[in-house]
């Protein structure tokens, strides 16, 4: 092995660290698990440092909608920003790191797109949880910064799926030379998706040991382009005509309704701001809570979201009391099973005066109730 670093210890000795192999690839996988800022996302993103939310190893692949897995991913990561990033680890003595590996990470993104639903993701993930003892829920609002960024946090994640908007990284402990230029070609073809590598050098020295990670095949040139596509700051007017645009004026009518009732009644507004799908949720910030009243998407669909349900819709009765009044909207049926999730249905079921009576009957209901259940 060649190449070294040295490190300072007590009384000013120079320590030399020599660099080591791993002695498995398993190895270094669960180093990854363990300790995920070895992907080095403060070099994948110098402006907004990544970081990861582990979701699983060996993360199963469907090949098709109804079958069983076909291949095993070495981890599913998510950044902060809900881009599901799929990491492949080999070590350098591995041939199939050469190019082989490149055939079958894209395989494995292609069917993981098509074929990963986002309850599986979900269930993987508390899965994980459970498994090492700790409570999922804390785990998310600890990884994002509180309960509040959580709101829609699954949505994008599903969002950037649908989109191809994900990230597939190689990991080893050296990157030829054959898979850098690999990389780099794809990286700079690939819309929205990224495709970068991470080499993770080990040295040891003196019962020390030292990790360096170093991002691989990301030029300027590719960075900038994706990162200039990764925000798109929505607001009314882009929302509406998006909307329009894509489903035509009935759609569009139906939505600039609800943010005018929003309006009346003097609620919060958050405008989303992914890349290509756009959002808006009303809010009504009351006794030092924040209720998420609902949410409309760009993709015609409108969301409720039971899973942050708060005072005093955060007990069983309440939220069924709440469907059975959703549920009497013309066309809409939403099974009692979905309480503690996020169902959605279509805007184009709003399109009728008589089923957009019931919903705002629905949604004063419930806007009442928050408002005079004084405080908790």
């Amino acid at each position: 092995m060649t190449g070294g670093i040295y490190l300072i210890g007590e009384q000013g000795k120079l320590i030399e660290m020599n660099e080591k192999s791993y002695d498995s690839e398993d190895l270094l996988q669960e180093l990854l698990a363990k300790y995920p800022s070895l992907l080095a996302g403060d070099q994948i993103d110098l402006v907004e440092p990544r970081r990861w939310l582990l979701i699983s190893r060996e993360m199963g692949i469907p090949d098709t909608d109804d079958g069983g897995n076909r291949w095993s991913l070495d981890h599913l990561f998510i950044d902060q920003d809900g881009v599901p990033t799929l990491v492949e680890v080999k070590r350098s003595s591995d041939s199939r790191l050469r190019r082989e590996v490149v055939g079958q990470m894209l395989e494995y993104a292609a069917n993981a797109v098509i074929y990963w639903p986002l309850e599986t993701i979900l269930a993987r993930f508390e899965a994980r949880c459970e498994v090492e003892g700790v409570d999922s829920t804390f785990i998310l609002n600890d990884f994002l910064g509180g309960p509040d960024r959580t709101t829609d946090y699954w949505q994008r994640v599903k969002t950037n799926l649908q989109a191809g908007h994900i990230r597939m990284v190689f990991v080893a402990d050296k990157i030829p030379a054959e898979l850098q230029t690999i990389v780099e070609f794809l990286n700079g073809q690939l819309d929205p998706a990224e495709v970068i590598a991470v080499q993770i050098q080990k040295y040891e020295g003196e019962g020390l040991q030292t990790l360096v990670p170093r991002v691989i095949g990301q030029t300027g040139e590719a960075q900038t382009k994706k990162r200039s596509a990764q925000v798109k700051d929505w607001d009314e007017e882009t929302f509406l005509r998006k909307l329009a645009d894509d489903y035509g004026a009935s759609i569009e009518l139906v939505s600039r309704k609800l943010i005018e009732w929003a309006k009346s009644k003097d609620l919060r507004e958050w405008w989303g701001k992914g890349p290509k799908m756009g959002s808006y949720i009303p809010m009504l910030d009351h006794e030092g809570e924040t209720h998420y009243i609902f949410g409309i998407w760009t993709t015609a669909r409108i969301d409720f979201q039971f899973n942050f349900f708060k005072a005093p819709f955060d007990n069983e009765d309440m939220k069924l009391q709440y469907l059975a009044k959703l549920n009497q909207i013309p066309g809409v049926i939403i099974g009692d099973d979905r309480i503690n999730g996020r169902p959605s249905i279509p805007l184009a079921v709003l399109v009728e005066s008589e089923a957009q009576e019931a919903f705002l009957a629905a949604m004063n209901w419930y806007l009442d109730a928050i408002r005079n259940s004084g405080g908790w």
